[in-house]
């Protein structure tokens, strides 16, 4: 069975998502028969590459918020990753355009290293304080802890063209599939799980699509799971 997860470096619902899902595959009795891609989603994909700006001020000019009211949102958005035992700097978080990740992911898909890489991009976005989306040389160090070859690696940033038609065919299949946020979880192409839901509700999207054939069909809750969208992302209630 074939697990798609379309999905943004820059998506703090993502971050915590992709944990929830993969407790519930780690519980799951036919795990090892699951297949896991990440597709690409760009949250801003009209953002020019360094563009960047700190995360507190974007959501205070963005929403409308009150500095305490921006930092009050992160300091939930903490506790959410907390409990799924992830790491998560509510303060100094920088943000910019994640193109050039996404089209490194493509690459890392064929070595077969895409998994290892996106883990490690949201652990150095949202838990650590040197920044992604400044230059090119953190990235790449991170695709070569991933397990890829720095050279490899820097042939594609270098080339804009690289796997820059796998991102935007995509982003195009995630329109055609009704995914106007992220994460959008799709199983088998039977069923879809859009936002970051609780373990429990991927297990049972695991169980249902296991073995089945039929149309893609919502099992997200009937409010929806916390995601991000083009207009930004939920905040976790108090």
């Amino acid at each position: 069975m074939r697990v798609e997860i379309w999905s943004d470096i820059a998506c703090p619902w993502c971050y915590v998502g992709k944990a929830r899902f993969e407790k519930a595959l780690a519980a799951f009795p036919h795990r090892d028969g699951v297949e896991v891609v990440h597709r690409s989603f760009e949250l801003d994909p009209t953002r020019a590459k360094g563009d960047t700006g700190l995360v507190i001020p974007m959501l205070m000019q963005k929403y409308g918020m009150t500095e305490e009211q921006a930092r009050e949102g992160e300091r939930r958005l903490g506790e959410n990753a907390a409990a799924e035992g992830l790491a998560y700097l509510t303060e100094g978080r920088d943000h910019g355009n994640t193109f050039d990740m996404h089209r490194l992911l493509h690459f890392a898909k064929e070595q077969g290293r895409q998994d290892e890489l996106i883990g490690l991009l949201y652990r150095a976005n949202f838990a650590e304080e040197r920044s992604v989306f400044t230059g090119d040389a953190r990235v790449v160090e991170l695709a070569v802890e991933a397990g890829l070859d720095a050279d490899e690696v820097r042939a594609v940033l270098d080339d804009p063209d690289a796997y820059a038609d796998a991102v935007r065919a995509d982003e195009r299949e995630a329109a055609e599939l009704g995914a106007n946020g992220v994460p959008f979880f799709v199983l088998d192409r039977k069923y879809g799980v859009s936002g970051a839901q609780p373990a429990e509700v991927f297990s049972q999207a695991l169980e249902q699509a296991w073995g089945e054939r039929s149309p893609l069909t919502s099992l997200a809750q009937a409010d929806g799971g916390d995601a991000c969208g083009p207009d930004g992302c939920a905040v976790p209630q108090a």
